[in-house]
């Protein structure tokens, strides 16, 4: 994948009309467009980890966690059911698989793309990573941590701030759970 972004840093020059084929929208800059591209990137590789958990019967919710590089440090699907554990969560398991890979709990300037908002546990834990960003696709009322239900970021007290971004493939990421539960009843 080429990234364009820390090459392009400071150029914010519109383009006039679309490139030749119309690869960037027009109004459009190629900083934010790259950007977008990555966040698109990244949430499909989610929802990949999503369908493979949903193909073991578990809610296919997805997990990738991404260093400040923007190379993958992990990818992980629920597995409650296959593993018999209540905290087998997508992105339990990722923070997981990421902290053994860099050799260290503390997972400063990472990124968390998770296709569900992320619920208070989950919310908790990636918090306590030190994760910087989480971005999610579809938004959970009836568990959300990050604004649906409730926003563990407004707690004051916390040592350690991070930004969330939801809607990222929002319609996938939804379509995916609404089969799953609907192929359910």
């Amino acid at each position: 994948m080429l990234l364009l972004a820390p090459v392009a840093q400071g150029i914010e020059q519109r383009f006039p009309k679309p490139c030749a084929g119309g690869s960037i929208p027009p109004g459009r800059t190629i900083v934010n467009w790259v950007i977008i591209m990555n966040h698109k990137l990244f949430m499909a590789v989610a929802l990949a980890a999503a369908k493979q958990a949903c193909q073991i019967g578990e809610v296919p919710i997805g997990a990738v966690i991404v260093n400040k590089d923007n190379r993958i440090l992990a990818v992980a699907g629920n597995r409650r059911e296959a593993d018999k554990d209540p905290i087998a969560h997508a992105e339990i398991l990722a923070i997981r698989q990421a902290a053994r890979r860099l050799g260290d709990w503390r997972l400063y300037g990472c990124k968390i793309y998770v296709t569900l908002e992320p619920c208070p546990m989950c919310a908790g834990a990636i918090l306590q990573a030190r994760i910087k960003t989480v971005y999610y696709g579809a938004s959970d009322p009836k568990a959300g941590a990050f604004g649906s239900l409730i926003d563990l970021r407004r707690i004051s007290g916390y040592n350690h701030h991070l930004e969330a971004f939801g809607g990222i493939m929002a319609k996938e990421c939804s379509q995916i759970l609404k089969d799953f539960f609907r192929q359910l009843r």
